[in-house]
């Protein structure tokens, strides 16, 4: 099959080249051509199949570097509540849900935002007035922490007697009785309950979430745990078994889940696993590592405590899931046999002890470390150094309600400016990769693009739409893109110096592509958002739009 597209402009997958055309033969690029004004696109005959670009930009297809599509797939196919955002519309979604599916034993699903509640805890009270007689488990969009009624805390026998468990809290009222919201490990004490969910359903979970992945342009993507997880089985059978049946139409690396209480001795099982699991579009070459929380509930990892909303240091700095001579361990055993390490650092201790980790290992390796919320000015240029990619996502370098009322106040001024450097990291030479962590927040790199940007949201009313959060850490649009295609290509192994090159316009890359409707580099910066997908194409075949 031959194909060209013609009548647009042409991102390369490292810089925008302007108006030009790119014919694809066999699933590959066969030719890029870029052309000045006047000149015209090529005349051609025969069994050409012509895609005209009607203005828009055709670039390589994006390559989500940090995902979750079958946690994001099952979300959507149960109580589905990521694009809201008040407690009123998470209570009647809620209360449609179960009365239209009286006879789901568990009311599953999730997607809240902590901004919609005071303190960003909601109550088991609340569900209760929606569901009273079947339980509830809803983790938040972050998934580190769930909400749940009353008659799942009973199931678990959940009372004001229940400790802490060591890498979680339970959130408690005024009397010591649990609230309905559980951090971090605190959910496994509810989660272990859960009915199991099918292979059908994961299955299903799978396609919906490739479908979605598809629509919003994005080709290929490293799903950033597979195992067992947040009340969610190991999915590692759900890929090799669309892999193996031709189901899995993108190249997916799979992270395999590091069990921080096993320590090094898991490592010779996870080359086992990667040797068994990694065929056909499928790899499981990368493991991953959760090395803290998240700000918001005060598990990430800081070097200096958390402030109250008085500006005083509490007691918390956060949580090392990993000790961090440990973690050093592990990275090297894991280095040694050959894996890449993707590491969760939220917080700036969190931040450091990765970078320590990595130092001495083989760059050609490509590890990187994923979100990056505050890294202290210190480690900024130890990425460059190491090789290390900052896999950042984009899309939360803003003033959004979380950031404003569950962040800020409990950082302090000067933490605050070390909130998502992304001028910094590309200035200091850090190999920029770029992740959207869907379900937590939208897969859809353009609206990530957008506040890469400007430091802006995309059609948000209020600071988070107007005010841009520290703009001397925006990035241009060419290295935004760059990061999304070329960069998160590169981290998976499929770079320009890769047998399997995608990621770039180039003669002989993989035909990975996106047709925009528009071309965003021709217009202002404050209509980036506004890009949508036209078509999605892999290996030169039409898998979105027309």
């Amino acid at each position: 099959m031959t194909t060209l597209f013609t009548n647009g402009t042409l991102f390369d997958g490292h810089r925008y080249v302007g108006a030009g055309e790119v014919l694809v033969e066999g699933g590959r690029i066969a030719s890029v051509r870029g052309f000045e004004t006047g000149l015209r696109p090529s005349s051609t005959t025969g069994d050409v199949d012509i895609v005209d670009l009607r203005g828009g930009l055709l670039a390589p297809g994006f390559v989500d570097a940090h995902v979750h599509p079958i946690q994001g797939g099952l979300e959507r196919l149960r109580c589905d509540l990521s694009e809201l955002g008040t407690r009123e519309e998470y209570l009647a979604a809620i209360r449609q849900y179960a009365d239209t599916h009286p006879d789901v034993e568990w009311i599953l699903g999730g997607g809240w935002a902590m901004p919609a509640f005071p303190g960003g805890t909601p109550t088991a009270a609340d569900l209760d007035t929606v569901v009273p007689d079947r339980p509830v488990f809803l983790p938040n969009r972050d998934h580190h922490g769930a909400w749940v009624n009353s008659r799942a805390l009973e199931i678990a026998g959940i009372d004001r007697h229940t400790p802490d468990p060591p890498d979680g809290r339970i959130e408690r009222d005024a009397d010591g009785r649990p609230a309905g919201t559980l951090h971090e490990g605190a959910t496994a004490l509810v989660s272990r309950h859960l009915p199991r969910t099918t292979g059908e359903d994961y299955y299903a979970a799978l396609m919906a979430g490739q479908a979605y992945l598809h629509s919003v342009g994005v080709t290929s993507w490293q799903d950033a745990i597979v195992g067992a997880y947040s009340g969610m089985d190991d999915p590692a059978s759900t890929y090799t078994t669309a892999a193996a049946n031709g189901d899995l139409r993108s190249h997916v690396v799979g992270a395999l889940w590091w069990e921080r209480r096993l320590g090094v001795d898991q490592v010779a099982d996870l080359v086992g696993r990667r040797d068994a699991m990694t065929g056909g579009r499928f790899r499981a070459t990368t493991v991953k590592i959760m090395q803290d929380g998240v700000a918001e509930n005060g598990t990430a990892a800081l070097l200096s405590p958390y402030l109250d909303r008085c500006g005083h240091p509490t007691g918390n700095s956060g949580h090392s899931f990993v000790e961090a001579g440990a973690l050093r361990e592990a990275v090297a055993a894991l280095d040694a046999a050959g894996f890449q390490v993707h590491v969760h650092a939220i917080g700036d201790r969190g931040t450091r002890e990765a970078l320590d980790a990595f130092e001495g290992t083989d760059p050609a390796r490509r590890h990187q470390v994923a979100h990056l919320q505050l890294v202290h000015p210190d480690d900024v240029r130890r990425f460059g150094e190491l090789g290390v990619a900052a896999n950042v996502q984009m899309l939360w370098a803003c003033l959004d309600d979380q950031m404003v009322d569950l962040t800020l106040p409990f950082l302090g001024e000067e933490r605050g400016r070390w909130q998502y450097p992304f001028g910094d990291l590309h200035r200091a030479g850090a190999p920029l990769v770029a992740g959207s962590d869907w379900p937590v927040s939208t897969p859809d790199p353009l609206q990530a693009i957008h506040v890469a940007v400007t430091r802006t949201a995309y059609g948000e009313d209020g600071p988070a739409g107007t005010e841009p959060f520290l703009p001397e850490q925006a990035i241009d649009l060419e290295t935004a893109f760059a990061a999304y295609t070329s960069g998160s290509s590169w981290v998976n192994h499929r770079g320009p110096e890769d047998e399997q090159s995608a990621g770039v316009l180039r003669a002989g890359a993989v035909a990975d592509l996106v047709v925009l409707d528009r071309d965003p580099f021709a217009g202002p910066a404050g209509e980036i958002g506004g890009t949508q997908v036209a078509s999605t194409w892999i290996d030169g075949m039409l898998v979105f739009g027309t």
